[in-house]
């Protein structure tokens, strides 16, 4: 099923010449793109938001935990 959308002649015309600069061949596969990229995005920040609150619990179960980067260059140097 296709469906039609009126725009004005000015936004058809940025988004024509947006999609082109992409290397893109229609307006149709620079929105396909830009959902895409705004899933990607949606998925990240969830991604960000579960890492925060793990982050969040295990700092309330286990403290501040001291930095290990002086022990792993000591491990390398062994």
């Amino acid at each position: 099923m296709s469906r039609s959308l009126t725009i004005s002649d000015e936004l058809y015309d940025r988004l024509e010449t947006t999609a082109k600069a992409q290397g893109l061949d229609s307006i149709e596969r620079l929105l396909e793109e830009w959902e895409q990229r705004e899933a990607d995005l949606t998925q990240r920040r969830e991604t960000v938001r579960r890492i925060s609150q793990i982050r969040d619990r295990v700092f309330e179960k286990c403290g501040e935990m001291p930095d290990s980067t002086e022990l792993i260059r000591q491990d390398r140097q062994r």
